[in-house]
Protein backbone atom coordinates (compact mmCIF):
# COMPACT_ATOMS: atom_id res chain seq x y z
CA UNK A 1 0.00 0.00 0.00
CA UNK A 2 0.91 3.16 -1.02
CA UNK A 3 0.96 6.11 1.78
CA UNK A 4 2.41 9.94 1.99
CA UNK A 5 2.88 11.23 5.70
CA UNK A 6 4.55 13.95 6.77
CA UNK A 7 7.05 12.57 9.95
CA UNK A 8 8.92 15.47 11.68
CA UNK A 9 12.47 15.78 10.31
CA UNK A 10 14.02 15.19 13.67
CA UNK A 11 11.81 12.11 14.53
CA UNK A 12 12.86 10.36 11.80
CA UNK A 13 16.57 11.04 12.11
CA UNK A 14 16.74 9.80 15.38
CA UNK A 15 14.94 6.53 14.14
CA UNK A 16 17.42 6.24 11.52
CA UNK A 17 20.17 6.45 13.89
CA UNK A 18 18.47 4.08 16.33
CA UNK A 19 17.35 1.47 13.88
CA UNK A 20 20.53 1.57 11.86
CA UNK A 21 18.03 1.55 8.94
CA UNK A 22 19.45 2.74 5.49
CA UNK A 23 16.41 4.14 3.97
CA UNK A 24 12.82 6.19 5.67
CA UNK A 25 11.23 3.08 4.01
CA UNK A 26 13.08 0.57 6.63
CA UNK A 27 12.80 2.48 9.36
CA UNK A 28 8.75 3.03 9.12
CA UNK A 29 8.67 -0.52 8.31
CA UNK A 30 10.69 -1.17 11.54
CA UNK A 31 8.94 0.43 13.81
CA UNK A 32 5.59 -0.58 12.48
CA UNK A 33 6.44 -4.21 13.27
CA UNK A 34 7.93 -3.23 16.95
CA UNK A 35 4.97 -1.56 17.28
CA UNK A 36 2.43 -4.59 16.38
CA UNK A 37 4.65 -6.83 17.90
CA UNK A 38 4.61 -4.71 21.30
CA UNK A 39 0.30 -4.93 21.43
CA UNK A 40 0.33 -8.80 20.61
CA UNK A 41 3.44 -9.09 23.70
CA UNK A 42 0.08 -7.20 25.50
CA UNK A 43 -2.80 -8.62 24.40
CA UNK A 44 -0.93 -11.93 25.54
CA UNK A 45 -0.32 -10.05 28.67
CA UNK A 46 -4.27 -9.82 29.46
CA UNK A 47 -4.97 -13.41 29.16
CA UNK A 48 -2.37 -14.13 31.88
CA UNK A 49 -3.70 -16.53 34.02
CA UNK A 50 -7.09 -17.12 32.38
CA UNK A 51 -5.50 -20.08 30.65
CA UNK A 52 -6.16 -23.76 32.78
CA UNK A 53 -3.49 -26.41 31.72
CA UNK A 54 -4.54 -30.23 31.19
CA UNK A 55 -3.62 -32.01 34.17
CA UNK A 56 -0.46 -33.63 34.36
CA UNK A 57 1.43 -30.85 31.09
CA UNK A 58 4.78 -30.33 31.80
CA UNK A 59 6.12 -27.88 29.88
CA UNK A 60 9.58 -28.38 31.06
CA UNK A 61 9.39 -31.35 29.89
CA UNK A 62 8.74 -30.26 26.36
CA UNK A 63 11.46 -27.77 26.47
CA UNK A 64 13.56 -30.97 26.61
CA UNK A 65 12.98 -31.63 23.25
Amino acid sequence: MRTNIVIADDLMEEALRLSGAKTKRDAVRQALEEFIAGRKRRDLKEIRGKIEFAAGYDYKKLRRR
